[in-house]
């Protein structure tokens, strides 16, 4: 298969695609950034010359025109993502969107059916699965290094939902954009338990709003009112019986910002970060077996990485991964990468997780 070219809508310099997709991009033999596209002549020009890509367009119709385009990369905010990703649909490309999907369980409902009636490859960013670490820690699991799973604990933080903000994020904190502590950081850690050891049988939760109100920085200290909850917690038990317990804060601890703890009955298994979100963070593994009395760093073998080019740091490793991967399924014709009915089964849960939040607060209110 000849290289796959790639293009990206919401490529300007200083945004998401530009630390993540690009540098891996630019890393990976078997891609070739082709095309980007933004919302203005000025950014889309920028994009140009930082990036060193000749098709540059400020609208995504000339982007999804473009004949080298195979797959096209929609990476702008949520709110945008139904009517892009659909018209990426209908050009007949092969569609990477950034999670969410999309801004609810309808819309990705309809992308999810569109993607399937017009019979086009699709990806969703969930690139947290392909820590080294975390494939390393599957294998472990699968070994039975650790005995019979019994327990999981996951704390973490959002880091970004804080108590100030910028005007230009403020959509951060508004429930209705789809970026919220529950959809992004949460959602990103949980996928990855998840992917690590199982869906979850029963769960229960509780949506908290621990701020009601933040300072926009750069607007004369404007306030405005929060709408997203930033304290999440969800407990459950997993589908091969073990305790699961996952909680999120909005901004950031003088503690830790992500343990994450996998207990079984011959060992445990401890993952931390100084970022809270598993995305985009790199993982320090420790563990502990049989008679061991605590945990200690655990050197993960260099096969775990062969998916990675050498000298990416950052968000731009895991996303490397995925396109490895993406590479070998578009070459094999295999489906190993995370998809839009995969997606769908995130926002059922994180429906699923509201509804038992609504639940347990009208419980405790009757």
């Amino acid at each position: 298969m000849s290289t796959i070219g790639v293009g990206i809508i919401g490529g300007s310099p200083g945004g998401w695609a530009s630390i993540s997709h690009i540098p891996a991009l630019k890393a990976l033999p078997d891609f070739e950034l082709r095309a980007v596209s933004t919302s203005r002549r000025e950014s889309a020009d920028a994009a140009a010359q930082e990036f060193g890509v000749e098709a540059a367009f400020d609208n995504h119709a000339e982007l999804l025109a473009h004949p080298g385009v195979d797959v096209v990369v929609v990476a702008v905010k949520v709110p945008h993502h139904r009517e892009l990703v659909s018209a990426a649909i209908d050009a007949g490309k092969t569609v990477y969107s950034e999670w969410p999907l999309a801004l609810n369980l309808a819309e990705a409902t309809e992308l999810t059916r569109r993607a399937e009636a017009a019979g086009v490859r699709t990806v969703i960013g969930l690139q947290g699965r392909y820590h080294p670490e975390l494939r390393y820690v599957r294998s472990l699991i699968e070994d039975g290094r650790i005995g019979r799973v019994i327990g999981t604990t996951l704390v973490g933080s959002g880091m970004v939902w804080n108590g100030q903000t910028t005007r230009a994020h403020t959509y951060w904190f508004d429930d209705s954009q789809g970026a919220t502590p529950l959809s992004g950081a949460a959602l990103h850690a949980i996928d990855a338990l998840n992917v690590t050891l199982g869906e979850f049988q029963h769960l229960s939760a509780n949506l908290v709003r621990g701020r009601t109100e933040v300072t926009v920085t750069d607007d004369g200290d404007t306030v405005i009112p929060v709408t997203a909850p930033d304290q999440i917690s969800v407990l459950g038990t997993l589908e091969n019986g073990a305790a699961a317990s996952v909680f999120y804060r909005g901004g950031a601890s003088r503690g830790d910002n992500f343990r994450w703890e996998i207990n079984g009955t011959d060992g445990d298994i401890v993952l931390t970060a100084p970022w809270g979100n598993i995305q985009v963070t790199d993982l320090t593994l420790q563990a502990g077996f049989g008679d061991d009395a605590t945990v200690s760093p655990l050197e993960v073998p260099a096969e775990y990485s062969a998916a990675i080019p050498d000298g990416l740091v950052g968000p731009a490793r895991n996303v490397a991964a995925l396109y490895t991967r993406l590479g070998q399924d578009l070459r094999e014709g295999t489906h190993t990468v995370p998809d839009f009915a995969y997606a769908h089964t995130r926002h059922q849960l994180m429906d699923a997780i509201a509804d038992a939040s609504r639940q347990r607060t009208a419980q405790t209110l009757g």
